[in-house]
């Protein structure tokens, strides 16, 4: 085996055991990118499921045990609780190990998880752009990270060699990997991932109180802009209670802007301004060329998904 075939990590620990990381250890399986992987989920049930279907080579019954002796710790739980579960693994973390997440939100992970980190582990911050609205661990697949983005978070304290190796091992895992600095990742992804949820939770909870449209309605004549909407707001709600609880400021400042669209939007439409929508409607089918084209996703009917997703 040359160096180059040689896996990045001796030992991968992953702490939370749904989609992400369940996708993440069947990618190393497939680019063995890690001599071993263990894995600890705070539920019973959880972990039991994982040992049934093979997830992890080992399984343990406490975070402590699953990071010890580990080169990658992966912290896959929700953002609202990584600052008390990196206080719990602190001990047992080995010197030189990387600690990352997985989180959506990015400085208020940070200032939850260092204060804890002992001093020779390094912590370097990534975001996969990637999810369904399924979780639990048997949700699940190797290919989830194929041709998404993931982003490191780095700063002039960065451990180049940390950032470097984990930027290899998301690659192995399929990703195209960038680099940004934090406070400026919670204001992009308030653009392309909090605020669209917040507004697609907003949209679904609409057609539940207009009791003019019934449910049987709404279910069985759903277009594909609602239906996508039901998509984005079957995702997992505690997570994104805690992604907006702790990205309070970017996504207030962006539902803001959001609101002073929408009521411009309002006036064109009460005044019959059509060349506003038009130009407008212009403007935004822009960006979802740019989508298509960039490799994100596809012009496909159903946003080429199906019913696998």
């Amino acid at each position: 085996m040359s160096a180059a075939d040689q896996p990045i990590y001796g030992r991968v620990a992953l702490i939370g055991l749904g989609l992400i990381a369940s996708s993440m250890f069947w990618g190393m399986k497939r680019a063995g990118l890690a001599g071993e992987v263990t894995g600890y989920a705070r539920s019973q049930e959880t972990r039991d499921t994982a040992r049934k279907i093979g997830l992890c080579d080992q399984v343990f019954d406490s975070a402590q045990e699953a990071v010890k002796d580990a080169d990658l710790v992966v912290l896959c739980v929700p953002v609202g609780v990584m600052g008390a579960v990196a206080k719990d693994i602190a001990p047992a973390l080995k010197p030189g190990a990387t600690v990352t997440d997985v989180g959506s939100v990015k400085r208020q992970v940070i200032d939850d998880v260092s204060p804890h980190l002992p001093t020779g582990v390094h912590f370097v911050p990534a975001h996969p752009l990637a999810g369904t609205e399924h979780s639990g661990p048997e949700s699940g697949f190797a290919e989830l990270f194929d041709n998404r983005w993931c982003l490191l978070i780095t700063d002039a304290e960065t451990d180049r060699t940390a950032a470097d190796n984990l930027a290899r091992f998301w690659r192995g895992l399929g990703s195209n990997v960038d680099e940004m600095e934090a406070d400026h990742h919670d204001l992009v992804l308030a653009v392309t991932s909090h605020t669209p949820h917040l507004i697609a939770y907003t949209m679904v909870g609409v057609a539940d109180d207009l009791r003019r449209v019934s449910e049987s309605e709404v279910i069985k004549y759903s277009a594909s802009g609602f239906r996508d909407f039901t998509r984005i707001a079957a995702s997992d709600p505690t997570m994104w209670r805690d992604v907006f609880l702790n990205n309070k400021d970017a996504t207030l400042e962006i539902l803001g802007r959001f609101t002073e669209e929408l009521f411009a939007l309002q006036r064109a439409i009460r005044q019959g301004d059509g060349d506003h929508l038009h130009d407008y409607f212009t403007r935004t089918r822009a960006i979802r060329r740019g989508i298509i084209e960039a490799g994100q996703d596809t012009d496909a009917p159903d946003f080429g998904r199906g019913s696998a997703s």
